[in-house]
């Protein structure tokens, strides 16, 4: 996980979360997705946190912007690589099938929701087949979903200022 200490002072409104398991081949594709990406591509005051697996300790960091967009992987039964937009405003919004981390996020939600400081989420996922413990590499459909996503959440970013 990427360290961010300045989550309270950094001013921006936009919070971009990958989140998975780099040690778990497919699952890690938020993760891997964040460690990619070039910022400079992206508009100006945009926070970028890899969220790892770090559940509750999420909290403070979307709590502290306007709206977050979080990347991660889902087991949904869609041809790997299908990457599927959501827009969650409870826990039982959020995919029933979203991979090895499903209870973190839902709970974080909760926790958001009950201190009335739940942002606008963009959940976009991405369809992988399996997980593969100790494996850091990609399948090839879910490895070239990162581009498309990534130009997916700069679209969706520049409609924001529209």
């Amino acid at each position: 996980m990427v360290k961010y200490d300045e989550f309270h002072s950094d001013g921006n409104e936009i919070l971009v979360l990958g989140i998975g398991n780099y040690l778990m081949g497919d699952e890690g594709v938020g993760v891997h997705f964040i460690n990619r990406i070039k910022q400079s591509d992206f508009p100006e005051n945009i926070s970028f946190i890899d969220g790892g697996t770090g559940g509750f300790t999420l909290v403070p960091y979307i709590e502290n912007h306007k709206r977050v967009i979080i990347v991660d992987a889902t087991m949904d039964g869609k041809e790997e690589g299908t990457i599927t937009l959501l827009k969650p405003k409870f826990s039982n919004d959020f995919p029933i099938s979203l991979s090895g981390h499903n209870f973190g996020l839902k709970d974080m939600v909760e926790i958001l929701t009950m201190f009335d400081t739940m942002p606008e989420i963009y959940l976009y996922t991405i369809t992988i087949s399996k997980m593969e413990p100790m494996f850091m590499e990609l399948s090839p459909k879910v490895d070239a979903a990162i581009k498309e996503v990534t130009e997916k959440v700069i679209q969706l970013i520049e409609n924001f200022n529209k």
